[in-house]
């Protein structure tokens, strides 16, 4: 996997735990820091994309189906 190098700022707190963590597991802190920021990025791209759905919504630009459309449609009517 290539990689590139980011260079970040951390609070003295933030740096001290994630340390503490990384001496604790025996695992490096770079791993801590990207996954952590993996798991950001995937909840923060979930939200616009949401967001930006929710807004196509309320302009009209978009359809929504209720359950019981949804049922039907896939012939799971009772």
């Amino acid at each position: 996997m290539s990689s590139d190098v980011l260079s970040l700022r951390l609070p003295k707190d933030t740096k001290k735990r994630l340390d503490s963590l990384s001496a604790q597991t025996r695992r490096p802190a770079s791993v801590y820091v990207r996954e952590a920021l993996e798991k950001y990025l995937d909840d923060l791209e979930d939200y616009y994309l949401a967001a930006e759905e929710l807004d196509a919504i309320r302009a009209g630009k978009s359809k929504t189906y209720s359950l019981e459309e949804v049922k039907a449609d896939l012939g799971l009517d009772d």
